[in-house]
């Protein structure tokens, strides 16, 4: 009954806010090819592209004169009578020189879907890499592919952006503030593809219903293409862009090209609603009384309603995580805490609108992991509501949530709070605020807030400045709980530098967020030269950078101090070379229990190190990073041998992911080794149905653990989850015992009504 009346208050209030807002909302005027930027004007039919002297682009889409068979094969009369977009340009090796292989694109739409589709002309189809299927997989880029980005309100700023590759994995993504991409935005759409003696072609459906735009029927968006030869290792793009952005110049919709001609249906306030129900069955050793083949089983929903075109509502109820994959576990050195990123669903749409302060290296106001996790405990979540999108010129984020109590680990019942507004200035320039509160503080007496504005100022094309300011309020607490920041960054292709000045007080402490070291006074400077060879066969690319760290506590006393040089080389093929040396000073102020029995005493330590790794291309059938480091490490050595990010490719639908870390570490006080290893193995029979095995192992803390994971969506955003997880203790005499398991039966079910 009080779980129901909480989450009665939260919906009620959230559905008012969404009044208010709808309320309040001035729709702004259609565009249509009146309103087109500068540039060349809008191409007549058939035609679907025309360039101005400098080769920018405007495009036109079509209607669609009857019905399109998403299959791949470019078969239909429409392809005869509608003239592709083509005329695409390199942005690396040869900024501004002309694809090797040429690529054609349509953009049709009727009154449900758009419609993109492409053929991809390859002089080699047999050296086509392809071999990834698991949607949104981060090796779907490195594979031979091509990516369509919309900036349906045509502000310069936002877009989405949908991926395919020669054997049609899949990969969607939101961006907002030129360039942070959220790849968990899972919108639903399909494509096909299909591969001949000339290359490969793609037929791709997007509802209008997974789309947001502005209002009227008449519609101009940015649109811009980018298609990655793998095996040349060449990016090109439909509208040219600068070679500074590389292929991350597909999330900037500056660099789109106006696209007139479209016709959209009214934005309708769509409501997709979103049950679930779960099984499991669970053993846990570390609480008592010990829990030993627990049944359990709960239901609950997600709800999503379009309160306009621009603005959506999402609410939580009995909100279950049990599809979520376990983190990878990290090796420690410092005195200072990990940061593991949010997997979960519910907070992962949207959630570049409420990012604050540029990120970097400066402190987070919100951090949704702690909500519904205290010390790697999972705590109830009863429900909440969350309204993002836009009010005209302005970006909204509210969130609330309410926690049940969890008395195994003594939390009280919290809500969360957030309110995140910002607003867009000057050309791609935007300033916002931010309020958090958290109900009951992890102190146990009173609220805990956090306030802060911020803005983000770009000039030109590679010219940044992102600043803040923030507070915090804190029960007890009452010193410097304050925190701000400067930061000026221009990333050229050929130059660069950064410049930052970061502090944050002894008392800053905001409890939705995440510090990983306060009391400091951080100054931070960069400059890079990354010349590129003419007429090498062999390097495409050096880059000598170095760098000044430099970190005093509140009373002004040197803590941290690291000079840096870096010497990088980037072959034609893809691979990497980088050579890095390290001068570094540490005060501890306090002992340092770095392992365990070996403890650091206080003082002033100068050590330094040497790190070499070599980076092999994606396009291998085994690639990833070998680093190998040493040097003098505080009052001793530390040799360490790393294989990070990489991947071996067995058949485009099987690969394995090993992970390996060791650390030798010889002090005064005495020595130790940490070993890390681990491996993920995925098996993807189709896009939409994968299986993986997280297996890890770790010296460090003693421990050994399993997650095993089936993902099936059987139709369109509707899916079954298999989980099992298991850890075990490696401190045992025998084999390994047992901490907990669990076997984990998941199934939602997306209606849209």
């Amino acid at each position: 009954m009080r779980k129901s009346f909480a989450f009665a208050c939260l919906l009620v209030g959230c559905v008012g806010m969404s009044s208010v807002a709808a309320r309040g909302q001035e729709q702004p005027a259609s565009p249509d090819a009146s309103v087109v930027v500068a540039g060349a004007p809008p191409p007549e039919a058939p035609d679907s592209i025309a360039r101005d002297a400098s080769g920018r682009a405007t495009l036109r889409a079509a209607p669609l004169p009857g019905t399109l068979r998403i299959d791949g094969a470019l078969t239909e009369d429409v392809y005869t009578a509608v003239r592709p977009m083509s005329g695409f340009t390199q942005v690396d090796p040869l900024a501004g020189a002309p694809a090797s292989d040429d690529t054609e694109i349509w953009v049709f739409f009727d009154s449900e879907n758009l419609y993109v589709a492409a053929r991809c002309f390859e002089s080699y189809p047999d050296r086509l890499v392809a071999n990834e299927l698991r949607r949104d997989h981060s090796n779907i880029p490195q594979n031979d592919n091509i990516a369509f980005a919309f900036d349906t309100f045509f502000d310069r700023r936002t877009g989405v952006v949908f991926e395919t590759t020669p054997i049609a994995a899949r990969l969607d993504a939101q961006y907002v503030g030129q360039g942070r991409a959220n790849y968990d935005w899972n919108p639903i759409w399909d494509v096909e593809v299909m591969r001949d003696d000339r290359g490969w072609t793609v037929e791709a459906s997007i509802p209008f219903k997974s789309l947001r735009y502005q209002a009227g029927r008449t519609q101009t968006w940015g649109f811009n293409v980018r298609r990655h030869h793998r095996w040349r290792n060449e990016v090109t793009f439909l509208n040219p862009v600068p070679a500074s952005l590389g292929m991350g110049g597909i999330f900037q919709s500056a660099q789109a090209a106006p696209m007139v001609g479209i016709e959209a249906p009214p934005g309708s306030k769509s409501l997709e609603i979103k049950p679930y129900v779960v099984a499991s069955l669970s053993t846990d050793r570390t609480v008592s009384p010990v829990v030993s083949n627990n049944l359990g089983g709960d239901a609950g929903l997600d709800l999503k309603y379009g309160v306009t075109q621009n603005l959506t509502a999402n609410f939580t109820y009995n909100t279950d995580f049990a599809q979520v994959e376990v983190d990878d576990q990290q090796v420690n050195l410092t005195r200072f805490q990990l940061f593991f990123p949010e997997k979960r669903e519910f907070f992962l749409e949207n959630r570049g609108l409420f990012s604050f302060g540029g990120g970097f290296s400066g402190p987070s106001l919100f951090f949704s992991r702690r909500i519904g996790l205290v010390g790697g405990q999972q705590v109830p979540i009863i429900g909440g509501g969350r309204l993002t999108g836009r009010v005209g010129q302005f970006n909204l984020g509210l969130l609330s949530i309410q926690a049940d109590e969890e008395p195994d680990s003594g939390v009280a019942a919290t809500n969360f709070s957030v309110v995140r507004v910002s607003r867009d200035i000057l050309r791609r320039s935007s300033i916002g605020f931010i309020l958090t509160n958290r109900s009951v503080s992890l102190g146990g007496d009173g609220a805990n807030r956090a306030f802060g504005a911020d803005a983000r100022f770009a000039f030109f094309t590679d010219l940044t400045i992102n600043t803040f300011w923030a507070r915090t309020i804190t029960p007890g607490l009452s010193g410097d709980d304050m925190s701000y920041r400067g930061r000026v960054n221009y990333g050229g292709d050929r130059y660069g530098f950064e410049a930052e000045r970061l502090v944050i007080g002894a008392e800053f402490n905001p409890e939705i967020g995440f510090v990983r070291r306060a009391d400091m006074r951080r100054s931070f400077g960069q400059v890079r030269f990354s010349p590129r060879p003419r007429n090498s066969t062999i390097v495409r690319k050096y880059s000598l950078s170095g760098s000044v760290n430099y970190i005093e506590n509140g009373a002004g006393l040197l803590e941290t101090r690291e000079v840096n040089g870096r010497f990088g080389v980037e072959l034609q093929n893809s691979d990497q070379l980088e050579v890095e040396y390290a001068g570094i000073f540490e005060f501890l102020s306090d002992p340092f229990p770095i392992s365990t029995g070996v403890e650091l005493p206080i003082g002033g330590y100068d050590f330094n190190r040497v790190r070499a790794s070599y980076s092999f291309g994606r396009q291998r059938v085994a690639s990833g990073r070998a680093s190998f480091e040493f040097g003098s490490f505080f009052s001793g050595h530390r040799t360490s041998l790393s294989v990070g990010g990489a991947r071996v490719n067995l058949t485009p639908r099987f690969s394995v992911e090993p992970t390996v870390s060791i650390n030798r570490v010889e002090l005064a006080e005495g020595s130790f080794t940490t070993n890390l290893i681990g491996s993920r193995v995925t098996f993807t029979m189709t896009p939409r149905l994968f299986t993986s095995a997280l297996l890890q192992y770790n010296s460090s803390g003693n421990n050994v653990s399993a997650n095993v994971r089936l993902r099936w969506e059987y139709v369109p955003g509707s899916e079954l989850f298999v989980v099992y997880n298991e850890q075990r203790d490696t401190r045992t005499l025998r084999s390994p015992g047992l901490t907990n398991r669990a076997l984990i039966v998941k199934i939602n079910r997306l209606f849209q009504l």
